[in-house]
């Protein structure tokens, strides 16, 4: 069996979609379903050249809509290669066009939403949402209708996404999502980090590790952080691990130098491999106080690595983590953040430890890929 992904871009610097994939990739080929990958990247743009299956990249793309005439065509052509062809996200031309390509075929489509038709964008952007009520009878609404099924990654986003849109009718799937057990030795990564940023050794590391946004409540968490800071706590560095060469990002390194805590907040930009993994291990816990959040590829990274998170009740798998004890939840608000913080830095070591070990039981519960590899397996019929 051979499947196809449909995404607008493999550019990792994109979020947590297009590293789902990359994990999904040899999970499911362990069960017979090999992959391959459309996109709407420049044949040489980033992330291309090393993609580990065949890559098909239409772009580039002109518009922020993502229209290209190229895309269409192909898949008429090429849909009798695949069993199942799989959208990756919303509100941008792929899904459109293989709903174009595929209707009253043999070949069935399926779309994963990736937390994209969550109420809290309806609540945030009123003037997007009404731009986008004027295409969703149209078109959106109808990709999700005539797929064969959309896949949620955990029950929380499904019972969400039925909010945004009074005309809404598909054939839901709540198939999870998830990561491979973390590569390599886990000090030598430790170590290597370490080493990059040695201002941070023999601190307690507050890891955030995405993309800095607003949605991601970055202006909060450094607010929380000049309270948590006031309380002379000299032994507590807070990592913002993300890119930052946009507009938001300098506005957030701006804040942090305005609020007088630039002295204890680290911005090593976009980090991978063995330096990601690195941060992670060197990390006494994980926030990310999110206004909106899927999954989180990146909170289920650092339940892999044995870190408790610190998350906000906008973090769809909250349930989970509260649940199994792995972290700790609060409203996405000043003062959720604030407790976050106050609270694990107030819990006793021991109690620290046995959330350490809770983080990771939580992991292998939930979100190791195996588990998504084989209920998606399950549902295109291998």
């Amino acid at each position: 069996m051979k499947i196809l992904h449909v995404t607008h871009s493999v550019d990792p610097r994109s979020g947590g979609p297009i590293e789902g994939i990359r994990q999904l990739v040899p999970a499911l080929a362990a069960r017979g379903i090999a992959t391959e990958v459309m996109s709407l990247d420049a044949p040489d743009g980033p992330g291309t050249s090393d993609f580990p299956v065949p890559l098909y990249a239409m772009g580039p793309s002109h518009t922020g809509y993502g229209y290209n005439s190229r895309v269409v065509p192909w898949l008429k052509k090429n849909r009798t290669n695949y069993s199942a062809v799989i959208v990756n996200g919303l509100w941008q031309y792929p899904g459109w066009a293989v709903r174009q390509a595929l209707r009253g075929t043999s070949t069935p489509y399926y779309v994963y939403p990736h937390g994209m038709l969550d109420p809290w964008f309806k609540r945030s952007y009123p003037l997007k949402h009404l731009k986008k009520w004027l295409y969703w009878p149209w078109a959106e609404y109808r990709v999700l209708r005539d797929a064969e099924a959309v896949l949620f990654t955990c029950e929380e986003e499904r019972l969400e996404a039925r909010k945004s849109f009074w005309l809404y009718q598909c054939r839901e799937q709540v198939t999870g999502y998830g990561i491979a057990s973390p590569p390599g030795d886990a000090a030598h990564q430790r170590d290597l980090f370490l080493k990059q940023f040695p201002i941070l050794k023999d601190k307690r590391l507050i890891l955030f590790l995405g993309r800095i946004h607003e949605k991601k409540s970055c202006d909060l968490l450094l607010r929380s952080w000049k309270k948590i800071i006031e309380r002379n706590r000299s032994e507590i560095c807070l990592v913002m691990a993300g890119p930052v060469d946009h507009a938001y990002g300098t506005e957030m390194k701006t804040l942090a130098e305005t609020l007088d805590v630039g002295h204890t907040v680290i911005w090593p930009g976009m980090i991978t491999g063995d330096l990601k993994w690195g941060s992670l291990r060197a990390a006494d816990a994980f926030i990310l106080p999110s206004h909106q959040e899927n999954l989180g590829i990146a909170v289920v990274e650092a339940l892999a690595c044995r870190v408790p998170v610190l998350i906000s009740n906008k973090v769809n798998i909250w349930r989970e983590i509260r649940q199994d004890s792995a972290g700790l939840v609060e409203n996405d608000d000043l003062d959720g953040t604030i407790k976050l913080l106050e609270r694990w830095l107030d819990l006793p070591e021991a109690t620290r430890e046995a959330m350490r070990a809770q983080a990771r039981y939580c992991f292998e519960r939930h979100f190791d890929v195996a588990q998504a590899a084989e209920k998606l397996a399950l549902l295109l019929g291998r």
